[in-house]
């Protein structure tokens, strides 16, 4: 299953490095593979609510995402990226949405908002 849960890294600078080079081989497995993918990311790191190290992750993780979705689209796979509130829906039920995500294929590129957190926010 090609489902990276994003590592919860907060201000320390050789984690946030440490979790970008893992998500880095986990994408460029899956891509090597023609492997779509999902990144999982906490919805508040995308608004830096959880400090700057989570959203450094987070977001870096969307722009992988987004970079990725172009050459994946050439070859039949998608990358997407789903952010998830604390309160919406359990571990598995995030997981069993982003495996749909994947098996229909037709969004890339692109940050699915699981759950309410969003609204009313300036969003990337």
């Amino acid at each position: 299953m090609s489902v990276y849960r994003a590592a919860d890294v907060g201000d320390d600078w050789d984690a946030v490095g440490e979790e970008m080079t893992r998500a880095f081989r986990f994408a460029k497995d899956a891509a090597s593979a023609d492997r779509s993918f999902v990144f999982v990311v906490h919805a508040d790191d995308l608004l830096g609510r959880r400090g700057p190290g989570n959203a450094m992750v987070a977001t870096g993780l969307l722009s992988a995402a987004r970079t990725a979705a172009l050459e994946g689209w050439k070859k039949g796979w998608t990358a997407n990226v789903v952010a998830r509130d604390d309160d919406t829906g359990s571990e598995q039920e995030v997981e069993q949405f982003a495996v749909r995500l994947m098996e229909e294929g037709l969004v890339t590129g692109e940050v699915i908002r699981f759950g309410p957190g969003h609204i009313g926010k300036a969003l990337p």
